[in-house]
C-alpha cells in the first residue's frame, strides 16, 4: 500500500512543497529506509519514528517500509519530516487518521520525540505561508509554534501536541483551529529604554540622528570614549516610523527561519536594533554555514545593524558587507546552490577618532603618533567608507551641558515628523523606496535643482573629488533633508548641510 502527506522545506527564508510518500512490501525481512536526498537528521529519524509509534500504542509495520521524499532534487535538512513521514507509514499501514478534512487539503510538519511528543521547528512562518500561497486550507503545527503560525491570516491552524492526537476518535472537537489572540501583540510592544528627550546636548548628533531615520541612511559618530556616541545610536529604534503589516510578517519570516522566536515572542512588531560583538565571524555577520542561516546583516532588516568600535572589527569581516549595504540583498552560495536573504537596514557605526580615544577631546591629550591614528583609521576601507551617507563628530560634554535642566525633544515628536518625511518618499513613486535605497534611475526626477544650485553642487564635486556612489548619496541625503522641510526641490542649502556631513569633510 502507499500514502503520500503534505510537507514542506524550507531553503533560505522561503518554503518549498514536499511529497512524503510512503510505501510498504510483504518481505520476510522488514527494513525501514528513506530516499530523496535527505541529510543526516532525516535519517536518523527512522529511531526516532520507530520509537514514537511503539510508544503511542500504535504499531509499525514489519514489512519493507520506503519513505520517499520529493522532489528528490531538493535536498531534505532537518527533524521537520518526522511527523509526515510517521503519518504517511501509519495511512500505507491502514491505520486510519482522525483529520478535520482529506489529506490533499493538509500540509503537516514537526519533530517527533520518543514518546510521541511533537517539538517545535525552525521557519514555520515561511511554511505557513508557502502553504498559503499553495492552496492550502489546513496545517498542522507543532503547539509551541502556534501563535507564531497565526501571523499568516486566512488559513486554518491546528497545533499538535503528540503523535496520538491524529488517531483519537473519541472526540473530533479538538481539530477545532486556534483563534488569533489580540492579546497576544501584547507580548512584542516593547518600550524604547532610551528617549531622546534624555540624552543631554548633542544637538548637532540628534539633527544628523533625524535626517539619518528620515531617509534611512547609514551614519557613522565619531569621538571620544563616554561621549554618548553607543547612547545615540540605542535611542534610533524610538524615532522610526512603527512597522506596517506587511514589514512585520517579512521581519517575522526572518527571524522565524533563525529560530529566534518563542511563545513569549512570537511576533517582530517593532524595528530590530541587532549589535554584534567586534569578534563576531563573518558567517555570524552576514550569514552562512553548511546549512545557510540568517546573520546579524539580516537580522536588521527593516531595522538598525549598530556596529559599535567599528576599527576594532576584522578588516575582512567589514568588507563582506561591501554588498549587502549597496543592493540591500546579500547572496550566499554553496555547491549544493544559493540564498539569498533580504539586508535592507541602516547601518548606524560608532568609532573613537584614534586608537586612545582622545586626539579629538581638548580636555585629554592623545597618546598616538601621527602613525598610530592613520593606521587605526585604515581598518575600515575606503568603499566602506563610501557607503556611509552622513558622519558626525561627537564630542565630550562641558559640566554645564550635563547638568543643563533644558529638556531635549522627545522621540515621539522626532518619530512623527520622520514617519511623515517617509510617508512622502514612499508616495513620490509606485514602488514606494524610501530615500536611501532610492534607484539611481529615479534620481533625476526626485532631485530637482535649480542653476545655482547645481553649480554649488558641482565645485563641491570636483573640489572634494566625490566618487560617482559619492555623489549620489549627497544627492540622496539632501533629497531627504528637503523632505524635513516639505520641500518639492532640493535647495542650495540642503545641498550645503547635506555636504558638511560628508567624510571628505569630517573625516580628517
Amino acid at each position: 500500500m502507499t500514502a503520500r502527506i503534505f510537507s514542506a522545506a524550507v531553503l533560505g527564508i522561503d518554503a518549498h512543497l514536499v511529497h512524503v510518500e510512503a510505501d510498504i512490501t510483504p518481505t520476510q525481512l522488514g527494513n525501514f529506509i528513506i530516499v530523496g536526498l535527505p541529510d543526516a537528521a532525516v535519517q536518523e529519524s527512522r529511531e526516532r519514528i520507530r520509537s514514537a509509534i511503539k510508544n503511542t500504542a500504535l504499531q509499525f509495520p514489519t514489512k519493507r517500509v520506503a519513505v520517499n521524499l520529493a522532489p528528490a532534487d531538493i535536498r531534505k535538512q532537518g527533524p521537520a519530516y518526522d511527523l509526515p513521514i510517521a503519518l504517511s507509514i501509519l495511512t500505507a499501514s491502514g491505520q486510519q487518521l482522525s483529520l478535520p478534512a482529506p489529506l490533499s487539503e493538509c500540509l503537516i510538519v514537526g519533530e517527533l520525540a520518543l514518546n510521541g511528543d511533537v517539538r517545535p521547528l525552525q521557519g514555520i512562518v515561511s511554511i505557513v505561508m508557502s502553504a498559503k500561497e499553495l492552496g492550502f486550507k489546513h496545517v498542522f503545527v507543532p503547539v509551541d509554534n502556534a501563535s507564531e503560525a497565526l501571523l499568516v491570516k486566512d488559513i486554518l491552524i491546528y497545533p499538535v501536541k503528540h503523535l496520538g492526537d491524529f488517531f483519537d476518535f473519541s472526540e473530533n472537537k479538538y481539530w477545532q483551529p486556534i483563534q488569533h489572540n489580540q492579546d497576544s501583540e501584547k507580548l512584542t510592544k516593547t518600550k524604547t529604554e532610551i528617549d531622546m528627550e534624555n540624552i543631554q546636548g548633542q544637538e548637532c548628533a540628534k539633527r544628523v540622528l533625524e535626517i539619518a531615520a528620515a531617509g534611512g541612511h547609514n551614519i557613522l559618530f565619531f569621538g571620544p570614549p563616554g561621549s554618548g556616541k553607543s547612547l545615540l545610536a540605542k535611542a534610533i529604534p524610538g524615532i522610526l516610523p512603527p512597522l506596517n503589516p506587511d514589514e512585520q510578517l517579512e521581519v517575522t519570516k526572518i527571524h522565524s527561519v533563525a529560530g529566534m522566536l518563542s511563545n513569549d515572542k512570537p511576533f517582530i512588531r517593532h524595528r530590530p536594533f541587532v549589535s554584534p560583538h567586534h569578534s563576531a565571524s563573518p558567517s555570524a555577520l552576514v550569514g552562512g554555514g553548511s546549512i545557510p542561516r540568517p546573520g546579524n546583516i539580516s537580522l536588521a532588516h527593516r531595522g538598525v545593524l549598530f556596529l559599535d568600535e567599528l576599527p576594532e572589527f576584522p578588516r575582512q569581516v567589514l568588507e563582506y558587507l561591501r554588498q549587502p549595504l549597496e543592493d540591500g540583498i546579500i547572496t550566499i552560495s554553496r555547491a549544493s546552490g544559493s540564498w539569498k536573504f533580504p539586508a535592507q537596514c541602516m547601518l548606524v557605526a560608532a568609532m573613537n577618532p584614534c586608537p586612545c580615544g582622545f586626539v579629538s577631546d581638548p580636555e585629554k591629550n592623545c597618546t598616538c603618533s601621527t602613525f598610530d591614528i592613520e593606521r587605526y583609521k585604515k581598518k575600515i576601507s575606503g568603499p566602506i567608507i563610501d557607503r556611509i551617507d552622513l558622519f558626525v563628530h561627537v564630542p565630550r560634554l562641558s559640566f554645564d551641558e550635563l547638568k543643563s535642566k533644558t529638556k531635549s525633544e522627545s522621540s515621539k515628536a522626532i518619530q512623527k515628523r520622520v514617519s511623515i518625511t517617509r510617508a512622502i518618499q514612499t508616495k513620490r513613486n509606485k514602488y514606494g523606496f524610501y530615500n536611501a535605497i532610492l534607484p539611481q534611475k529615479f534620481l533625476k526626477d526626485v532631485c530637482i535643482i535649480d542653476a545655482d544650485s547645481e553649480k554649488f553642487l558641482k565645485g563641491a564635486v570636483d573640489r572634494l573629488g566625490i566618487s560617482a556612489r559619492g555623489y549620489y548619496r549627497l544627492l540622496r541625503v539632501a533629497r531627504t533633508i528637503a523632505d524635513l522641510e516639505k520641500s518639492k526641490n532640493i535647495k542650495t542649502a540642503h545641498l550645503a548641510e547635506a555636504l558638511q556631513y560628508r567624510s571628505e569633510i569630517v573625516w580628517k
